[in-house]
């Protein structure tokens, strides 16, 4: 295996002794006393759900440190120490094991294939062993901690008396008692009436928090959760995607509706310092709870229109946003919340520093997004994970009606009803059922599925039009198969928060639409512990120097993260591929060629009673049973590998037999190999450990997969109406020829050597696109069509 450290900081061995005092391992003077003594002094430490000693030497018993010499021998009769020696007992403690997972004889090999960072110095000297202690604590295990985070979590701080919070490596230590946390509820009053009831929307507010005295004030991560309080089945309500595409007239430009009053605040009728509500809801997000016994509360928040909160769904809306940042604004001190829905008695964030982070993944992340680029006061940074930075572009590509994969037919109005869940409560959801019936057809009305077109509804909902607002520092992670909320968006941020100045890290992975916290190949919660110490406590750590700019998961390799600068800059060099008859090519054609090919996929679709994800394989797999349904070229096989990284864009020039016409494009790799999954494998359901009192995430990793002959790069789609601008329509007459430039979703993904680079041009997608009836016939001019590929080397 490998295991990639990207928040392991590494140290002077002065620094390291003073970290090691802080946590109780070591005293000032260890450098005075024996080695032997020190050795052995660490190992019964290393046992610390063993409450004797004789235990503990039990356990140190069944430690080799050669073939020959066992934990207790060494102890019993101390010799010199050698390198080899305390590397082989370190990875045992680490929970390698010695026979099947690396041997005796050659540790260091193991740890080098490993990528475990050691120091091979002989022979071991006291101030070496040290910080070769300090070294192995801060290194990971097999199942994805580090060994302190270990020892932390089979007991190793049941005794530690402060000072809380504590640091070490620069990072949060789980010295907080999670066995019995402070679980409440307050309500946050919002100035917002979307419920229209005369009263400013109250948000009922969960808080998970370790007890801590009264001096100490703790940060808080903050996790707006649409779906925290439940959804609400929508199937009936999904979109007819077997329709025909239409012609499209001028827009109409509806009036943008007057902004409602605000009522007055609530009058207070008292204050309190305790809360009356207990939580009773569960937690959603594992990086909130590994967190929680560092020193860090966690706040979920579902917002407006969810259970036991004012208010109705509005997606996307600035309403929304406003909802989102309100709970930030109470937890920095300037906005009231109360007790409970009637009482009118008011409760202070007393506990909080202030100092608040955003967490979560897809419409979570979407909504950390969205408050960000309001600079509101308080939000030092946001971990937001496969976020929508545009609804647009969730929902939309150049014009056309495009589903995240696997939700055909939905979109904002549906999605508003999914996680509009007062309507779980029967009497709560009379009241307002008319409003929210009434906010269902405007946002019918403004998302426009007629057209697809891009209008102010949708720029209300582009947050990166606010871009110059941000203030708080962003962590960006996104799978780059991730065909749900689409690499763009993410993309589209990067590159926009270039103009900000504000720290900003990106993480890509080779998932899809997932999280990426519990895998033992990458430290991914060591480094958003590292990154939050040092953005909500202060510590001085350096974490926008150590961690690198981007890390990407190599698509090849498995476990093979790599840090690199920059992700798909736009002078990026690019490699032009011509289409021809035969191939895609690196020579320009010299012969007229005009190929054709049919739209009538929904036929063949219906006939052979397939889902989407099947139409997916069949469609690109060779002898294709789609074969006239699209065109297929393929570069000769490639001599060296090809790094793609960015945005390829597509050249077409194209007509139809209709009054209306699309294109899609897929970029593929094929060459037969095994692939690393887009979903992670499962490896233990409960085999990541988050903190002392058993809180446990499943374990995961990406893994090799039975060899398959293709894989999907890329793709993209356009409405041939929408060939300048995905605002304006223009006219598409049957047979003439149109030149349509357009971006597919960046991505950074390597072609093996000897693999093939193709493209296939198609137009309806059965599992994104509006799926017409009617039979269309389209022409390439082949001359006129290519690919620009950025490319990039390691």
């Amino acid at each position: 295996m490998k295991i990639n450290q990207f928040a392991q900081i590494h140290v002077a061995a002065e620094q390291a002794l003073t970290e090691l005092q802080n946590i109780g391992l070591f005293t000032a003077d260890a450098t005075q006393k024996p080695l032997a003594a020190n050795l052995t002094h660490f190992l019964h430490r290393c046992f610390p759900e063993a409450a004797t000693k004789s235990g503990q030497n039990e356990a140190i018993a069944k430690l080799l440190l050669d073939e020959q010499t066992t934990g207790s021998d060494f102890l019993a009769a101390p010799t010199a120490l050698s390198a080899q020696q305390f590397y082989n007992l370190a990875l045992q403690l680490l929970g390698f094991e010695v026979g099947s997972d690396f041997d005796l004889a050659t540790p260091f090999k193991f740890m080098r294939a490993s990528q475990l960072v050691f120091d091979a110095t002989d022979p071991v000297d006291n101030t070496t062993l040290l910080t070769n202690i300090y070294l192995l604590l801060t290194t990971h295990n097999k199942l994805g901690l580090t060994f302190l985070d270990d020892l932390a979590n089979r007991g190793f701080f049941a005794d530690y008396t402060g000072p809380r919070p504590l640091f070490f490596n620069g990072k949060a230590q789980a010295v907080f008692d999670t066995h019995d946390l402070i679980k409440e509820v307050v309500y946050i009053e919002a100035p917002l009436d979307t419920d229209q009831d005369g009263h400013r929307d109250l948000l009922a507010t969960t808080i998970f928090r370790p007890r801590v005295t009264d001096d100490l004030k703790i940060p808080a991560l903050y996790t707006a959760n649409p779906y925290f309080k439940g959804i609400n089945a929508v199937d009936a309500m999904l979109h007819d995607v077997d329709q025909a595409l239409p012609v499209k007239t001028a827009a109409v430009k509806t009036p943008a509706a007057p902004e409602p009053a605000i009522p007055a605040p609530r009058k207070v009728a008292g204050q309190a310092t305790q809360t009356e509500k207990t939580a009773t809801d569960l937690s959603s997000y594992a990086l909130n709870d590994y967190l929680l016994a560092r020193g860090f509360a966690t706040v979920y928040a579902g917002g407006i229109g969810t259970r036991d909160s004012d208010g109705i769904r509005t997606c996307g809306s600035v309403a929304e946003t406003v909802s989102t940042i309100a709970i930030i604004e109470w937890l920095n001190g300037k906005r009231r919340a109360f007790t409970n829905r009637t009482d009118n008695i008011t409760i202070k964030a007393t506990w909080c520093n202030g100092n608040v982070a955003m967490t979560g993944k897809s419409y979570l992340g979407t909504l950390a997004v969205a408050a960000a680029t309001t600079g509101v006061a308080g939000l030092k940074t946001i971990i937001a994970e496969a976020a929508i930075s545009s609804w647009y572009d969730y929902y939309r590509d150049n014009g056309l009606v495009v589903a995240p994969i696997d939700c055909q037919g939905e979109d904002t109005d549906v999605l508003a009803e999914l996680c509009f869940s007062r309507q779980k409560d029967a009497a709560d959801y009379l009241k307002v059922k008319q409003i929210f019936a009434a906010e269902l057809a405007q946002l019918r009305q403004g998302q426009d599925r007629k057209t697809g077109n891009y209008n102010d509804f949708w720029d209300q909902r582009n947050y990166r039009r606010n871009i110059g607002h941000v203030k708080a520092d962003i962590v960006m992670v996104h799978g780059l198969n991730d065909w749900n909320v689409k690499p763009r968006n993410v993309e589209k941020l990067w590159q926009a928060l270039k103009t900000t100045g504000v720290q900003r890290k990106l993480i890509l992975h080779q998932g899809q639409h997932i999280y990426i916290n519990n895998m033992p190949s990458l430290d991914f919660s060591d480094m958003m512990n590292l990154w939050l110490s040092y953005e909500l406590y202060g510590i001085a750590n350096n974490a926008p120097a150590v961690l690198p700019n981007v890390i990407i998961q190599d698509n090849l390799q498995p476990e093979t993260w790599r840090g690199h600068h920059d992700w798909a800059p736009a002078d990026r060099k690019r490699q032009l591929y011509h289409f021809t008859p035969a191939a895609l090519t690196l020579e320009e054609p010299t012969d007229a060629a005009f190929v054709s090919f049919k739209d009538d996929n929904r036929r063949l679709f219906e006939q052979q009673q397939q889902d989407e994800a099947q139409w997916r394989t069949d469609f690109i797999a060779e002898n294709s049973i789609y074969a006239t349904n699209q065109v297929r070229l393929k570069t000769a096989p490639l001599a060296q590998p090809l790094i793609i990284d960015g945005n390829i864009i597509v050249t077409l020039q194209a007509a139809v037999d209709q009054p209306t016409g699309l294109l899609s494009v897929l970029v593929v790799d094929y060459g037969r190999m095994q692939r690393l999954g887009a979903d992670p494998t499962l490896l233990d359901r409960q085999g990541y450990r988050l903190d002392p009192a058993g809180q446990t995430d499943k374990l995961v990793e990406f893994r090799l997969q039975p060899a398959t002959d293709f894989k999907v790069i890329t793709r993209g789609h356009i409405n041939l109406q929408n060939r300048q601008s995905n605002r304006v329509s223009l006219p598409v007459v049957p047979d003439n020829f149109y030149t349509v430039n357009f971006e597919l979703q960046p991505t950074h993904f390597q072609v093996a050597a000897g693999h093939q680079l193709g493209v296939i041009v198609y137009a309806s997608d059965m599992g994104m696109t509006l799926r017409p009836q009617t039979v269309a016939t389209y022409q390439l001019d082949l001359n006129a069509c290519q690919l620009s590929v950025p490319f990039t080397k390691h």
